[in-house]
């Protein structure tokens, strides 16, 4: 990747963190530390890989994403908003009685949404039959999904990984937030899911582990992707949780709880410094 497209992309990203921190604030609750974790694939999902059109949400050959770990949905609106989907001053309305942007994506009144979630495993699921559904009728999109590492403790996302590789859909990319925290703390405490890379080829996957943060990675891990006939993609995704944001990195307890006025100053000045290096 060229440096000055890489250096844009991290620009992008920043934003998309930035948007994250105001609309959480505002809403005064919400889930920064996995929104923040995933920002630079979204990210990269929608200004680089994507065949999408904001002029257009819902063109018929449009490639499409499902936020599986749709608690996360303030980094899909975000980036949606960032993208040109909508004012990005509509990020402040997040949570707010009678606002389009709610806890949970919304594909009925959202423009940028494939996938109403928030079910843990029912995204993954959905992306599976989409992917599907393009094999059947001979379209060429490609469907991608975030999957949470909490999330890949349901059962309902090995029952999807198992249609998947069993339905060949060469087509599907599921990207596995790997941040190692959940609401109640490590994953290996909690209910260890690891190891995902041995378990995902068991079941007949390809697999690509990967720096969440590195867009030169992330580059190479869809590039493949798009390679590979005959089986799904699974990336595996090495993130920190709460990325950015110096108090929340690594911190499972910002997992779902919003900023009062000091910290989100402190976020704000966080990013902004991130942002003048970036210049």
């Amino acid at each position: 990747m060229e440096f000055s497209e890489k250096r844009s992309l991290e620009r992008l990203a920043n934003n998309v963190r930035i948007g994250i921190i105001e609309s959480v604030y505002s809403a005064g609750c919400g889930h920064p530390g996995g929104s923040l974790s995933i920002a630079d694939v979204i990210t990269y999902l929608y200004f680089k890989e994507m065949n999408i059109d904001p002029a257009d949400p819902k063109k018929a050959d449009r490639d499409r994403f499902v936020l599986s770990k749709g608690h996360c949905a303030p980094a899909l609106y975000a980036v949606l908003a960032e993208r040109g989907f909508f004012e990005k001053d509509e990020l402040k309305t997040l949570r707010k009685t009678g606002a389009r942007l709610q806890g949970h994506p919304d594909m009925k009144g959202i423009p940028g949404v494939d996938m109403s979630t928030g079910s843990l495993g029912l995204g993954i699921s959905a992306a599976c039959g989409m992917a599907l559904s393009a094999k059947a009728y001979g379209d060429d999109y490609r469907v991608y999904s975030i999957v949470g590492d909490g999330e890949s403790e349901e059962g309902q996302v090995w029952e999807a990984a198992m249609f998947a590789a069993h339905y060949k859909l060469d087509n599907l990319v599921m990207i596995l937030d790997l941040n190692g925290l959940q609401i109640d703390g490590s994953i290996t405490e909690v209910m260890n899911p690891m190891p995902h890379d041995e378990t995902l080829r068991a079941f007949g996957w390809n697999v690509i582990v990967i720096d969440a943060h590195d867009f030169d990675a992330i580059e190479a891990a869809f590039a493949e992707a798009r390679k590979v006939k005959g089986k799904p993609t699974a990336i595996i995704a090495k993130s920190v949780k709460g990325k950015g944001v110096s108090y929340m990195e690594n911190k499972c307890e910002w997992h779902g709880q919003a900023p009062k006025e000091d910290l989100y100053r402190v976020a704000i000045e966080d990013l902004g410094r991130i942002a003048e290096s970036l210049k």
